[in-house]
């Protein structure tokens, strides 16, 4: 079994760990209703991306 020769720093294992966090969401305002929605997502409540019905919405 492996065992370290020396120990790991703590700013070793925090470079190691930096890409392990949660990638923030891009919210944007829809043009339409103005409620906040994702970007390149249908927005559900209406049905609509890019200006196009895509599904039917929810009432």
């Amino acid at each position: 079994m492996a065992v370290p020769k020396k120990k790991t720093t703590q700013s070793k294992r925090n470079m190691r760990r930096s890409h392990n966090r949660l990638k923030a969401t891009n919210w944007v305002e829809d043009s339409n209703t103005g409620e906040a929605k994702r970007r390149h997502h249908i927005d559900l409540k209406t049905g609509m991306y890019k200006g196009e019905q895509i599904i039917e919405g929810r009432s």
